[in-house]
């Protein structure tokens, strides 16, 4: 059976989930289709963190725009995802990473941006006081902090679902092909076909663009946290480093989240993962060093969700430099939750009306043909 709707998004993590909704606000019919369940792999399982801090220059104007958007997260979907913004802090362990926390706030400074703030250690101890006395101080961001992300993934898909798009979980995209001016994919037994696509298929876009003449230097990756027993409460925004890989939040029933970028083996084509216990402790070191309260808790869980990383570490977002009405939106690298809500604005923007006044020069596709 054939069916005909506006658009059709493949991919139901939080960037396809958000991009139907904003579309669906706009008037249109999407599809969108998932081959398991919205928010199954890296949106429904990361650390959760909603963060300006510390990103490249050109994710910057979509990461602020998708703050806006996350300030006011409840009147949008009618749930509060969980969102706290207790602020973010990039904690500085010595004089030279504080050095360049001190250049690379006085660059964006050049750029317009205001967002990151330098800090001292009297500050940094007021912010996070069970900090290490050994730390000289980082930047923060005050207005970031954390979200629940499969509830907010879920929120999104139902939200976008109330307002007329059709949701198709559980069947995988197949046989991408455009016909007579249309895009047109299977799902099952039934073919869609719409003048609009987006590949938002997170760790299998690659897959996708390749299939249709655009490949893209991206490798499937498997981000891990792990999860602690309870200790009293101690600290409120999410601490992350730099020198050492670490993330870092507790939550209100006292378990702390611990996480960074270290990396578990991902098998894609069964959507499964399989852990690195070493790497895991090198997070839990840098945290028994970083936070002696921690030195008492143990761990209680650990898993890993499967994403795309491209080459430069930043994602893959805005049209096609190839056919036209298709849109790439994937390879946000370990750190594309924050930027869900805006980037689903940004895309169903650039679909209705052809362009964007968010500046989204630096991740368009055809930046790797130029390189």
């Amino acid at each position: 059976m054939t069916v005909r709707r506006d658009a059709i998004i493949v991919g139901g993590g939080i960037h396809g989930c958000s991009t139907a909704l904003h579309l669906a606000l706009r008037g249109f019919r999407p599809v969108l289709i998932e081959k398991d369940y919205a928010g199954r792999h890296a949106s429904g399982v990361n650390a959760g963190g909603v963060r300006q801090l510390a990103r490249h220059v050109a994710e910057i104007p979509l990461s602020i725009r998708s703050m806006d958007i996350w300030e006011g997260i409840e009147d949008l979907l009618g749930d509060s995802c969980g969102f706290e913004n207790a602020g973010q802090v990039l904690v500085a362990e010595d004089a030279a990473e504080l050095e360049a926390c001190r250049t690379r706030v006085a660059d964006l400074n050049l750029r317009g941006f205001d967002h990151e703030e330098l800090i001292d250690a009297a500050e940094l101890r007021r912010l996070v006081p069970a900090v290490a006395e050994t730390c000289p101080g980082g930047i923060v961001s005050r207005r970031d902090g954390a979200a629940e992300p499969a509830r907010t993934t879920t929120a999104f898909r139902r939200r976008a679902e109330a307002l007329g798009c059709l949701i198709r979980e559980g069947i995988a995209a197949s046989n991408v092909r455009r016909e007579a001016g249309l895009w047109r994919v299977d799902a099952g037994a039934e073919t869609y076909v719409a003048p609009v696509l987006v590949n938002a298929a997170g760790a299998w876009a690659g897959r996708i663009a390749a299939g249709l003449g655009e490949p893209v230097p991206v490798e499937t990756v498997a981000p891990m946290l792990m999860i602690t027993s309870r200790v009293p409460a101690f600290i409120r925004p999410v601490v992350i480093l730099r020198g050492r890989k670490l993330s870092f939040k507790q939550f209100a029933n006292g378990t702390v989240l611990i996480g960074g970028g270290h990396l578990a083996t991902p098998y894609p084509e069964t959507g499964e993962t399989v852990l690195d216990w070493r790497k895991l402790q090198e997070s839990a070191r840098t945290v028994f060093d970083l936070f002696p309260v921690m030195r008492g808790a143990t761990i209680v869980r650990a898993w890993a969700g499967i994403e795309a990383r491209t080459r430069d570490d930043l994602p893959v977002f805005g049209p096609s430099a190839r056919h036209e009405g298709l849109y790439h939106q994937f390879g946000f690298s370990l750190h594309g939750f924050q930027l869900g809500p805006g980037a689903g604005a940004v895309m169903a923007e650039m679909i209705a009306t052809g362009h964007t006044n968010t500046p989204i020069d630096g991740l368009c596709i055809d930046r790797f043909a130029r390189a």
